[in-house]
């Protein structure tokens, strides 16, 4: 029974790896073919003929070539990990609680981390590449850059929307001030956003080749020391 359950695990760990590839096969032609003749000259079809995927495959990860091409972001993770966020309380200081929660939502995503968890070899030179290509990209072409932005955003809205909870229901008294609850939702929300940007960055610089869950956990720590200095 062991031995079942063993290849079960095995079996689905190879179905999630080929499915992470082919997310990563797709994204890489898309970037290729829009470096090469523009993002206006490029059409699905091509991206999934030099991706070695039909139309429709594409179209279960991607619903259009830009979102192909501006990447994946992160995504509130399950409503399980929010109400354990909200009902942390006081105890938990609450930039603790927004790096869980946001190593929770890229682990949940498919962000480009790492591809089975190994920073060597192909797989970090297929992320390296990606970065490099999605920034050029996004550098010269504003419209889709914009389009990028605008998800962040949404996510950051949601984001503030969860604090506001936590806040709540740690402090009645702040309950009770809409506005103050809000404008004080908003700034921790920025400060976990700093922390995730500079994650990012830190991730992006180094060629995406470590998992960005890790980095994020990093960086978190680095913001933790820093607030500990200006006490």
């Amino acid at each position: 029974m062991t031995l079942e359950i063993g290849t079960a695990e095995g079996e689905l760990g190879l179905r999630e790896r080929k499915r992470i590839a082919t997310r990563r096969a797709i994204q890489l032609a898309a970037l290729e073919l829009a470096s090469e003749r523009g993002f206006d000259h490029v059409t699905v079809d091509e991206i999934s003929h030099a991706a070695n995927v039909s139309p429709r495959t594409f179209f279960n990860y991607f619903p259009s070539k830009e979102s192909a091409i501006i990447g994946e972001l992160p995504e509130l993770p399950d409503e399980a990990s929010i109400e354990r966020f909200i009902e942390a309380g006081p105890a938990e200081p609450i930039l603790d609680g927004m790096g869980t929660l946001l190593i929770a939502a890229i682990e949940t995503g498919d962000l480009d981390g790492d591809l089975g968890g190994s920073p060597d070899g192909e797989n970090a030179a297929s992320a390296k590449e990606l970065h490099a290509l999605r920034r050029a990209l996004l550098k010269g072409n504003p419209e889709l850059f914009a389009q990028r932005m605008a998800s962040m955003h949404k996510f950051e809205d949601a984001l503030s929307a969860v604090v506001q909870r936590r806040l709540a229901h740690d402090d009645p008294e702040l309950a009770a001030d809409e506005e103050g609850l809000h404008q004080q939702a908003r700034l921790v929300t920025y400060v976990a956003f700093a922390g995730m940007r500079h994650a990012w960055s830190c991730w992006a610089d180094h060629g995406g080749v470590e998992p960005l869950a890790d980095r994020l956990r990093t960086s978190f720590a680095q913001l933790q020391a820093l607030g500990g200095q200006l006490n």
